[in-house]
């Protein structure tokens, strides 16, 4: 099997490689949450890849990964259903869009319901 070659660091798969004893990896992730009114999220509807089954998933949240699994845990308690928090992204189970964006609001978010 012939071996790809490699054309960019991309390729490398997230790797980073130093000789430098003074490198400090910088992460893109942030290191404290905004407050609520700087928040812009989107509330989007979808049901593709899920067998089906429709989902409400509520993008663009900037902060630490503690406050993402606090905020998604409360949309999960206001709307009485399951869900998860995945790649910087909080999935709701069934479509409570609606829902959502008036409990966010009602916390101080920006919030835009996005799709029909």
């Amino acid at each position: 099997m012939a071996k790809k070659k490699l054309s960019s660091l991309e390729d490398l798969g997230g790797f980073v490689f130093s000789t430098n004893d003074d490198f400090e990896l910088k992460n893109d992730a942030a290191d404290e949450t905004l407050a609520n009114n700087e928040q812009y999220l989107e509330a989007h509807f979808s049901n593709k890849g899920r067998g089906g089954k429709t989902v409400t998933v509520v993008r663009g949240f900037a902060g630490t990964e503690e406050d993402l699994k606090a905020l998604g845990k409360l949309l999960k308690v206001k709307c009485g259903v399951g869900g998860s928090v995945k790649d910087n992204e909080i999935i709701i189970q069934g479509n409570y869009r609606d829902k959502i964006v008036q409990i966010l609001q009602k916390e101080g978010y920006n919030v835009k319901r996005v799709g029909g």
